[in-house]
């Protein structure tokens, strides 16, 4: 496939499989909006091929894992090594880590997050859930703080990013956890459940116990969401005004989770076209105050990232 084929198939990909992420992605200047979708389109199929969805959407229990995970290596080690590999989401790997300097380390990070879930890894405390939670999102956020010319050596500002995903990744947790169980997957950590007295094998049993532990998610989730925020000042402003929008939007996601409790284990939360019109124009006032509303933080992280 061609440069233009690639980006086509990967715009078409993120429309399908996150509508808050291309509502976001619209609003990059068009280079950096293309190395948007190229980076989604890899870490859309890596995640589809290990949890056995089509485009984020249909999770099944899978039996072959082990020869998932080896392939997904395999393909993306190719494409970091500039070979083409005649798979659409690879390829466009292989181009937007040429285009900008993608340092190989941080894909490698996030393929260990799915190596984890082959393994049917679980969680035993919120340290490992945060682990698992970089390798999965919070390094996805430091590869596209790269892909929108964020330096790696700047770590600060990659910080900032990794904050985000982690703030995406625990809301995430927090409104699959009725879907997640139902194909065998339990992210809560096993301390907390213990606390609670809630056997992981039988998560559904009394969902209303679930309420406590799934907002302390939705709190942790609010507070790295706002620290996040704080890296936007390193951005160009479209830049900046796409995450400050995809902060609110998928934050939302996570507020609404809280504000639903139990019944958020039922249905499958959301954001309207209204709600993400309403984000993206308060993120466009944001984005332009941004160096005085957000400025550097002080103090030591909530959560120390690996560093490559």
């Amino acid at each position: 496939m061609t440069r233009a084929e690639l980006v086509a198939a990967a715009r078409a990909s993120i429309a399908r499989g996150s509508k808050s992420f291309a509502a976001a992605s619209h609003l990059f200047a068009p280079e950096m909006r293309e190395r948007a979708w190229l980076l989604y389109a890899w870490c859309r199929a890596c995640d589809d091929l290990a949890d056995g969805q089509d485009h984020g959407h249909g999770m099944t229990r899978i039996d072959d894992a082990p020869a998932r995970l080896a392939r997904l290596t395999a393909l993306t080690e190719a494409a970091l090594a500039g070979e083409e590999t005649g798979e659409m989401p690879f390829d466009a790997l292989r181009v937007v880590a040429a285009e900008t300097g993608l340092p190989a380390g941080f894909a490698r990070h996030h393929l260990a997050g799915f190596a984890r879930d082959a393994a049917e890894w679980r969680p035993a405390t919120e340290a490992e859930l945060l682990d698992y939670c970089y390798q999965v999102a919070g390094v996805v956020g430091c590869m596209m703080a790269v892909v929108m010319g964020v330096s790696p050596d700047d770590e600060t500002t990659l910080d900032r990013a990794c904050e985000l995903g982690l703030a995406f990744q625990l809301a995430n947790i927090a409104r699959d956890v009725a879907e997640d169980a139902g194909a065998g997957r339990c992210y809560l950590p096993g301390d907390w459940l213990a606390e609670a007295g809630i056997a992981r094998d039988a998560l559904l049993a009394d969902p209303a116990r679930l309420v406590p532990l799934v907002r302390r998610l939705t709190d942790s989730a609010a507070q790295f969401e706002a620290r996040a925020r704080h890296g936007t000042p390193a951005l160009p402003f479209r830049a900046a005004w796409a995450v400050l929008a995809a902060a609110r939007i998928y934050g939302d996601i996570g507020r609404k989770v809280a504000t639903l409790g139990a019944g958020a284990l039922t249905q499958r939360v959301s954001t309207s076209r209204g709600e993400k019109i309403g984000a993206i124009y308060s993120a466009w006032h944001q984005a332009r105050r941004r160096a005085r509303l957000y400025p550097p933080l002080e103090g030591p992280p909530l959560w120390a990232r690996p560093r490559l």
